[in-house]
């Protein structure tokens, strides 16, 4: 007995609602896509995916991060390298005075007077010293040693250390140009107290290298770990519209067909007439 003699159960009816319901599931699915840009908002949408995505999540926000203490890094180097610049130009005025102080021709009081001028100076390198800080801590007076963390890693860091420059450090503390003979020997005191600073404004240098190259590494690595991620997670618009056209298509074909299969038994109704 055919099909469309039994109208207790409408097998076609039933069997076009499943095909419409499964229509607008789908419809749901990537119209959800396209209000939020991602092809997987949930677990279910792609568990694998969605583990992967959430992975490279996380490793994309701690480059982030790294990135912005590696900013406060250079930062940080920056005000101990003006304070250690500041004392390298005191220093090459001491080594003029020092300098001029040697010479035979000048007079005991000129040089008394060259040598107040060196003691203003000195002191001024111990002010230059306790005002360069960051955060509250001294970077140049020998206590600065610690590490940045500069990478998403618990072991990515660079250790750095900040040399003391203060006059005793720099041994400059005790020259006296109240002589020549103080000031020839001075003037050796300050091209070696020269040579140190300009050492330790060289680590910083160095220390300012490696961190554009760990900035430069950081910021490629990002990008790309924010590719892969957008690769796996987001959505792509034009294949998911092209989806909904498609879907709405289909719903209207099968609204259509469920209202030719519910009418499809009303033909029994012939056989009594």
């Amino acid at each position: 007995m055919s099909e469309l003699m039994r109208i207790y159960s409408n097998i076609q009816a039933m069997q076009n609602m499943n095909s419409l319901g499964n229509i607008s599931d789908k419809m749901s699915m990537h119209q959800m896509r396209l209000a939020t840009g991602k092809k997987i908002n949930s677990a279910a949408d792609d568990p694998a995916g969605y583990q992967l995505a959430r992975s490279l999540e996380t490793r994309k926000r701690g480059l982030d991060v790294a990135l912005q203490n590696v900013s406060q890094a250079k930062n940080v180097l920056n005000v101990a390298e003006g304070g250690y610049q500041n004392i390298m130009d005191i220093l090459q005025t001491v080594k003029e005075k020092a300098t001029q102080a040697a010479d035979y021709t000048l007079s005991s009081t000129q040089r008394t007077s060259i040598d107040d001028q060196v003691s203003a100076l000195v002191s001024e390198i111990e002010d230059i010293v306790a005002e360069t800080t960051f955060n509250g801590d001294s970077l140049i007076d020998g206590g600065y040693s610690g590490a940045f963390h500069t990478g998403e890693g618990s072991t990515d860091q660079l250790s750095v250390s900040l040399g003391d420059s203060d006059s005793a450090a720099l041994s400059i503390n005790s020259i006296s140009l109240s002589s020549a003979n103080g000031a020839s020997s001075a003037i050796s005191t300050v091209s070696t107290a020269i040579d140190t600073l300009a050492g330790r404004i060289q680590d910083v240098g160095e220390y300012k290298v490696r961190l554009a190259s760990k900035e430069q590494s950081l910021s490629v690595a990002s990008t790309n770990t924010e590719a892969i991620r957008s690769s796996v997670e987001d959505a792509d618009f034009a294949k998911e519209q092209m989806e909904v056209m498609k879907l709405q298509i289909l719903q209207q074909t099968a609204i259509s067909s469920f209202a030719q299969a519910n009418s499809a038994p009303q033909v029994v109704l012939s056989l009594f007439r």
